[in-house]
């Protein structure tokens, strides 16, 4: 069987979906693989290291002929219409948002799996692509953050004075809030997090924060570890809660995100206006609709207040931006769910494996999701 890597066409993606450790993997597992000239230069892999892994480099992968595609980005209708019926698809698929690439994956008979869909249990952690990614993500918000900081993070005792430590606000502490905790520890700054979910307290304290509790009275947790999202009314007592909070911090790094929803708005324009000038506020959520009031996704926005102004960066890519170290850890997620779909050096998913039929968006012309089924389904009624 063929497995094909492209060059990702989306503009500005580094990433590429196999390294040549996974291409050597592949081979070694019986596979024939396809690699796109170009395909992994952005991130670091030149064309000869996959030449020495045993793939096959082509000017253009010819998706007829594919019998896999590993992917990075979600795919366009085009990609889609050039997969052969009965073709299998493994990569981020972005399915909520991507209601027609979902339909049209079922209409065209591509079994395709969704990384998204990865089961959150233990036996799965290793194809757990949200997690390695966000790892990367909360680590370059803070770097983001510290490189636009008009100050030290760190304590400084000098001579000449004493340097305060720099103070940081990490609010929604999954993978990538409490990377950024972390990090932000690691560069000597005081940390603070605020997290909506009842088991984020212990988390955040073990990265050496320090948790925040505010008197909401309501749990917001859901299933896989996820939160979910708050009534209007706890959600705007969230806001007033968190605003004295905000004021105080230099730096403020939100990651709050709802599978499937538009990411909750923490701050709202009104709470800048209390924040110190020079201070820095980094939005992981810009992309899907962010987290703070004003943010756009790859811009810095400068927002007037007393005495100079606040930076916002809407934050677009992150993990793309560290494209070697986020490719081996993405590529080593799909070549573990390929590898457990493997046998005798072909892909034959079990769908009695709760992972492969959690994983699987589309089979046989279904939507196998239940609830992007259902969505699916609503649209063309719309229609």
């Amino acid at each position: 069987m063929q497995i094909a890597i492209r060059r990702e066409p989306i503009e500005g993606e580094r990433r590429v979906a196999a390294t040549p450790a996974t291409a050597a993997h592949y081979v070694s597992g019986g596979y024939e693989v396809v690699v796109e000239r170009g395909a992994g230069a952005l991130a670091g892999y030149p064309d000869e290291a996959y030449v020495d892994a045993g793939a096959t480099l082509v000017d253009r992968v010819d998706l007829a002929a594919a019998d896999v595609l590993a992917h990075v980005r979600p795919l366009d209708a085009a990609t889609v219409a050039a997969l052969r019926p009965g073709a299998v698809t493994v990569g981020f698929a972005a399915p909520a948002g991507s209601l027609d690439t979902v339909a049209a994956l079922a209409e065209r008979g591509v079994t395709a799996f969704s990384l998204e869909l990865v089961p959150r249990i233990s036996r799965a952690q290793s194809m757990d692509a949200l997690t390695s990614q966000a790892l990367i993500a909360g680590y370059r918000c803070v770097l983001e953050a510290a490189t636009r900081f008009p100050r030290f993070f760190p304590l400084y005792m000098t001579a000449a004075g004493t340097i305060p430590p720099a103070k940081v606000l990490v609010l929604g502490a999954g993978v990538a809030g409490l990377q950024a905790i972390a990090t932000a520890k690691r560069l000597g700054a005081k940390v603070s997090a605020y997290d909506v979910r009842s088991a984020s307290a212990d988390e955040v304290r073990s990265m050496g924060g320090t948790f925040i509790h505010l008197d909401l009275d309501e749990n917001a947790d859901a299933a896989g570890g996820y939160a979910k999202e708050l009534a209007a009314d706890r959600a705007a007592r969230q806001r007033e809660l968190l605003a004295p909070h905000v004021h105080a911090a230099d730096i403020v790094i939100t990651t709050a995100a709802i599978p499937g929803r538009p990411a909750p708005r923490l701050i709202t324009a009104d709470m800048l206006t209390g924040m110190s000038a020079g201070s820095v506020i980094v939005d992981l959520a810009a992309e899907s609709g962010g987290n703070v009031e004003g943010s756009v996704a790859g811009v810095d926005t400068p927002v007037a207040v007393a005495g100079g102004a606040v930076t916002i960066v809407g934050m677009k890519d992150p993990a793309s931006t560290m494209a070697f170290d986020a490719s081996r850890l993405l590529a080593q997620n799909i070549a573990q769910l390929i590898g457990l779909m493997t046998v005798d050096g072909a892909l034959t998913p079990d769908f009695d494996d709760e992972v492969v039929a959690g994983a699987c968006l589309t089979h046989d012309g279904a939507v196998r999701h239940e609830p992007i089924a259902q969505a699916v389904a609503e649209r063309n009624g719309a229609a």
